[in-house]
């Protein structure tokens, strides 16, 4: 545990200046970094396979972390708030960041290989968005995330902070070519199925209750949905029944809603294969 007096320490460059896109660590192009906030999404961290270089705290938020940093051969600073705000260049209310370097990722094959229920995104864009996303699919029982043309980083801070750190822990990995690849995943067994208000589409609890073995469920942009392209590609198109006025959902909402329909019946299937969080 290492006190950290003054801002302009240099030991704490990887925590500098987060605020600007120009110099964050994390951003597209940059020293690809991973950037954790808050003591939950520290730990979970801490528990993942990402490969901690710091961690910078208050010391409150420090001292909540004791246990997890036992044993840890990594640099831990610790300054007050004030100190703190000038190296990050603003105030951060959850107290304590952490820095990890990229883990080796699995590729689709990987992916797909070892799950019963995949998501597959196309243009996910928003950083936001897309952490909610990922969060949704560990807690309802996704096993993996392929990720299509136009998605951002799953990695990049405020996607991680969205997902509350579960993008640390959840398989993923990009599909290309776009979209031949779902073939691929008709080679493990999945039914591929889009997601979309288009006419023509099925109801999806219908779908989910004819007990496909594996399902690939594509989601797509949060402005145009799927690309007609991608439609096609898919074995069907399903659809969430909405009440009058309404023609869509938010995109991770949609995905939450999507994901229970498919994963409940996989929980309760004992015959069902994958691998579950």
């Amino acid at each position: 545990m290492i006190r950290v007096a003054s801002s302009t320490d240099r030991r704490v460059d990887d925590f500098r200046d987060l605020a600007r896109a120009d110099r964050r660590p994390d951003r597209p192009g940059g020293r690809g970094l991973v950037i954790a906030e808050g003591t939950v999404v520290v730990r979970r961290m801490l528990a993942s396979p990402y490969p901690i270089r710091a961690v910078l705290g208050v010391q409150r938020r420090v001292t909540e972390l004791a246990d997890d940093l036992d044993g840890l051969d990594v640099p831990v600073y610790v300054a007050c708030a004030d100190t703190m705000a000038e190296i990050v260049g603003f105030h951060l209310n959850r107290g304590v960041l952490a820095v990890a370097g990229r883990a080796c990722l699995p590729d689709a094959e990987a992916v797909a290989g070892q799950a019963s229920t995949v998501a597959v995104l196309e243009g996910v864009g928003d950083h936001e968005n897309l952490g909610a996303l990922f969060r949704n699919v560990a807690a309802l029982g996704v096993d993996g995330v392929l990720l299509g043309p136009g998605c951002s980083d799953p990695l990049y801070r405020r996607s991680v902070r969205v997902s509350m750190g579960t993008v640390l822990r959840v398989p993923f990995a990009p599909l290309a070519p776009w979209p031949d690849g779902v073939d691929l995943l008709r080679g493990y067994g999945f039914h591929v199925a889009a997601l979309t208000p288009s006419a023509g589409s099925q109801d999806l609890a219908g779908f989910a209750g004819r007990g496909d073995r594996r399902v690939a469920l594509l989601l797509g942009s949060e402005g145009h949905g799927l690309s007609r392209e991608a439609i096609e590609a898919a074995d069907t198109a399903v659809h969430i029944p909405m009440a009058d006025g309404v023609d869509s959902l938010n995109i991770a909402t949609a995905g939450a809603v999507a994901f229970y329909e498919l994963t409940s019946r996989v929980a309760h299937d004992p015959d069902r294969g994958g691998v579950r969080g």
